[in-house]
């Protein structure tokens, strides 16, 4: 028996426990909230579930690579669906070919027709512009190949199941907000900024406050031209995951805001009759042919040009408190502008969704929200907070460019995925569905 032979047959598909796989999950480089007990229970909803894994050296043996399938209703029969897995080393032939046959058996006792995959293993790295930093993953395409997986493509574009393309922010090495302030770009740190100075603050939903969420996300939704998710579903997740999610909302303050712009103003204000006192000096002082005693800061046509900037000042803190208080006699002070939901993984902190009132987008709440949650991470010593989904065009003139740009001002990265990948099972009823799609589709 050579190496590989025994090591192969060392390997065995095995059902496995929910708890298997939660720590599996927890401790595997591609883990995340979409392989777990708590996600499972949330596509229960849909279908049955199975869970199964692949062990070395038998049932009691090391779990090596592992999954959760959720089985959906096809226009021929049940379809599987592995969402950002299975778990598993796809450059080891061995192990993609141990877990290939564990999906097989669990398809054929649910006579379904085919499995879908969706592994979490990064096919190549990008930099910020979206150029390739690292060589592709083509083990894995060989592999996945070689024991009967069929490829759905290299697609860019948002994808309706699992995103293809996703930017992460780095954060090993960050240690505090300083740090990671000067991680980001300097547009995205005056942004910050901007939303500290008009008094956003970031809190946690509760529960029974989750249709604000789900109000900021429908105004986005109806902005991109799709629809939503309801607050049922929202409750669902909410209490699947317990601690490990969170629905974070970003408020307004406006009247502690206008009270610091009231404040701003009655200082430049003092500092313009300040700059008029010391003119009316200077003019009399040069009337007198007296010289300045600090040339250029205080000869006249200087003062007249701080004096100018003066009332610039002025006039657009003026404006600001106008707007403001226009904006607290007809919604309040405190009004809900920006939230999003958040995953919590030891491997990393995900936004899956999120939404904003466009009126307030000159606060930049969507910059407070996020770095907010990169602080969070950094307390918690998690070294990763993934951005999710963005469409994998480069390109300035891409509707999706400015999605784009905005994640890419707090400086990371893009991991490009391998995509979807269908393994048949009844390779009759699988025709079938597949002749089905082209003739609806062509």
């Amino acid at each position: 028996m050579t190496t590989a032979t025994a090591a192969s047959t060392s390997l065995k598909p095995v059902k496995i426990t929910p708890e298997e796989l939660d720590a599996f999950s927890a401790k595997h480089p591609q883990g995340s909230f979409q392989q777990t007990s708590q996600m499972a229970a949330m596509g229960a909803y849909s279908g049955e579930i199975d869970y199964v894994g692949v062990k070395r050296g038998g049932d009691t043996g090391e779990l090596v690579a592992a999954c959760y399938v959720v089985y959906t209703k096809g226009r021929l029969g049940l379809e599987g669906s592995v969402w950002c897995g299975p778990l598993c080393d796809y450059d080891d032939p061995q192990v993609v070919e141990a877990m290939t046959e564990a999906l097989r058996r669990s398809a054929k006792a649910h006579h379904a027709i085919s499995v879908s995959c969706w592994p979490a293993a990064v096919y190549q790295l990008h930099d910020l512009d979206g150029k390739p930093t690292s060589d592709p993953d083509t083990a894995m395409m060989e592999n996945m190949a070689c024991f009967g997986w069929r490829h759905g493509g290299f697609t860019v574009g948002y994808e309706k199941v699992i995103n293809r393309w996703n930017f992460i922010k780095g954060l090993d090495g960050i240690h505090d907000e300083q740090e990671l302030l000067a991680s980001f770009s300097k547009y995205r740190r005056k942004n910050i900024r901007i939303a500290q100075d008009a008094g956003l603050t970031v809190r946690r939903l509760r529960r029974d406050e989750l249709g604000t969420f789900v109000k900021l996300c429908d105004m986005s939704a109806a902005r991109q031209g799709f629809k939503g998710r309801d607050v049922a579903y929202y409750e669902r997740l909410f209490d699947t995951f317990g601690s490990n999610i969170e629905f974070n909302v970003v408020e307004t303050h406006f009247d502690e805001y206008l009270k610091t712009l009231e404040t701003k103003l009655a200082a430049a204000d003092k500092d313009k009759r300040n700059l008029e006192r010391q003119l009316e000096r200077a003019r009399a002082a040069a009337e007198n042919g007296e010289a300045p005693k600090k040339k250029g800061a205080s000869d006249p046509a200087t003062l007249e040009k701080r004096i100018a900037t003066a009332d610039k000042k002025i006039g657009a803190l003026q404006q600001d408190i106008t707007k403001v208080q226009g904006i607290i006699d007809s919604d309040g002070p405190v009004i809900p502008v920006d939230a999003g939901v958040y995953f919590w993984h030891p491997n990393e902190e995900v936004c899956l969704s999120s939404g904003e009132d466009d009126r307030f987008m000159d606060y930049y709440p969507s910059s407070l929200i996020h770095f907010h949650s990169m602080l969070d991470c950094i307390a918690r010593g998690v070294t990763r907070f993934n951005f999710y989904g963005i469409s994998g065009i480069f390109d300035e003139n891409d509707p999706s460019y400015g999605v784009w740009q905005f994640k890419t001002r707090f400086g990371g990265f893009v991991e490009e995925l391998p995509g979807k990948f269908t393994l048949p099972v009844d390779g009759l009823r699988f025709a079938a569905a597949e002749a089905a799609h082209k003739l609806l589709h062509r």
